[in-house]
């Protein structure tokens, strides 16, 4: 009685917050902006939900027995990239994918002050992407009141760069005044690359973090579009 008395304890703390239970059980259905509404969940085939999977299914050799069906597992690029710690550091909040649902929710309904980042390079995004993404490349993050043209190659790479910070003050919310950055009105953002091995959207935050971004307002999503697929999220191409 103890032991259930306590699972039940520990299960109210895990999903205190009802948006986070409603997720996990139901998914999130959310409208595009073209208005299209599309339902984020996990999709699961019936098949894999008909046998019970023992120790030995489940973790041999490959991390899924020969007698798994194809559908039920997946085959995945290990030896990649560069680990990610779990924590970027100090104030940086390390997000799940629960929590990654919740923020597009929250998104839905406060435009003007959630977003969930792709961090990662045009070509990747266009590829796939998780749902109501918006797609602000780790190398387009860049702003120094300092530079001037002759900072610069040519005039157009120093039009490229204002077109690109002022892309990026738009999409988080950043006014730039006389006296500098105004992050008063900045959104709270989830950012995200491929996989925990990717340090496309780590350097974003480093990046966004030395021009003043509020530490309170910049997550991680550290499993990135990896572990979204591993769990069977919707995805999208755009």
């Amino acid at each position: 009685m103890q032991i259930i008395k306590m699972i039940f304890f520990l299960s109210s703390l895990l999903f205190s917050d009802n948006l986070l239970s409603e997720v996990q059980k139901n998914g999130l259905t959310i409208v595009d902006k073209d208005g299209k509404k599309i339902k984020i969940e996990r999709n699961k085939n019936p098949i894999c939900t008909k046998e019970n999977l023992n120790p030995k299914m489940l973790w041999d050799g490959n991390y899924a027995g020969r007698r798994v069906a194809d559908l039920c597992k997946k085959t995945f690029v290990t030896h990649v990239g560069t680990l990610q710690p779990m924590n970027l550091g100090k104030d940086i909040k390390t997000v799940g994918e629960l929590e990654v649902l919740v923020h597009i929710k929250k998104a839905q309904d406060n435009p003007n002050d959630y977003i969930l980042i792709d961090a990662r390079r045009e070509k990747w995004f266009e590829q796939m992407t998780i749902p109501t993404s918006v797609n602000l490349p780790y190398n387009e993050i860049d702003y120094d009141d300092s530079k001037s043209e002759i900072d610069f190659d040519s005039e157009d790479d120093y039009e490229e760069y204002q077109e690109q910070y002022k892309n990026m003050f738009k999409i988080l919310n950043i006014k730039k005044t006389k006296s500098g950055l105004d992050f008063s009105k900045a959104k709270s953002v989830i950012l995200y690359c491929n996989g925990s091995w990717c340090s496309q959207s780590p350097r974003a935050i480093y990046k966004l973090l030395n021009m003043g971004y509020p530490k309170k307002k910049l997550l991680w999503y550290r499993g990135g579009l990896q572990d979204w697929l591993i769990y069977d999220f919707t995805t999208e191409k755009r």
